[in-house]
């Protein structure tokens, strides 16, 4: 994302996963406000953590003082395995999780289309587990393509009106029967073309909200 951007190797289930860790700057006496690990598109159609949707959210949550951890799912740059259709994609987040979660300091999920059913699955697996991620951020989630999971009423959901991958109502309908807002962005596609600045600033507002 930028030349202060670690990259690390760790762990995974399927072998190794590779990884990319922006630090906020934090002012003297400031502390690090939390942990948010990011998942990125679909990896059969080009989907790494270099996305540019998914390096807007990392600056979005290096913005708000967290530590923004990108990760390639199994099989994609650096990171060992073959696809799973998902499963072993959740897998491999909650590996990256493990790793760089502290307990002292909240965790938030964000993700990316496909990136978005795999972060709300492992959100749904680490509450299952009695270790809930502080929130959750869904990004053009993929809810016509994959099963989304029910998710806590917090969560954010940012959607372009004219996403011609995932259909708006698509995830209205997912949306619906758990009375969860969706923030729609008119005029906007599923990439985000030339509205990044604008998916920022409206997942940074929702945030503090």
């Amino acid at each position: 994302m930028n030349r202060d951007t670690r990259r690390e190797t760790i762990a995974g289930p399927a072998g190794a996963l590779a990884c990319a860790i922006d630090e906020p700057l934090l002012a003297a006496g400031q502390a690090l406000r939390g942990v948010a690990v990011l998942c990125h598109p679909h990896p059969l159609h080009g989907g790494t953590m270099d996305n540019k949707v998914v390096q807007t959210l990392a600056r979005a949550f290096v913005a708000l003082g967290y530590r923004a951890v990108r990760f390639n799912v199994r099989g994609v740059d650096g990171s060992a395995g073959v696809w799973d259709e998902g499963r072993g994609e959740t897998d491999d987040a909650l590996a990256v999780v493990a790793a760089f979660r502290d307990p002292a300091l909240p965790l938030a999920l964000a993700g990316f289309s496909f990136g978005s059913f795999v972060a709300a699955q492992a959100a749904a697996r680490l509450a299952a587990d009695g270790a809930p991620a502080e929130r959750l951020a869904l990004v053009g989630p993929a809810t016509s393509r994959f099963a989304m999971p029910v998710v806590a009423a917090d969560t954010i959901v940012i959607h372009g009106e004219t996403d011609d991958v995932v259909p708006l109502q698509a995830t209205l309908d997912w949306a619906r029967p758990q009375v969860l807002p969706v923030i729609v962005l008119p005029g906007v596609g599923h990439f985000f073309h030339g509205q990044l600045p604008l998916l920022k600033t409206q997942l940074m507002q929702a945030w503090h909200r």
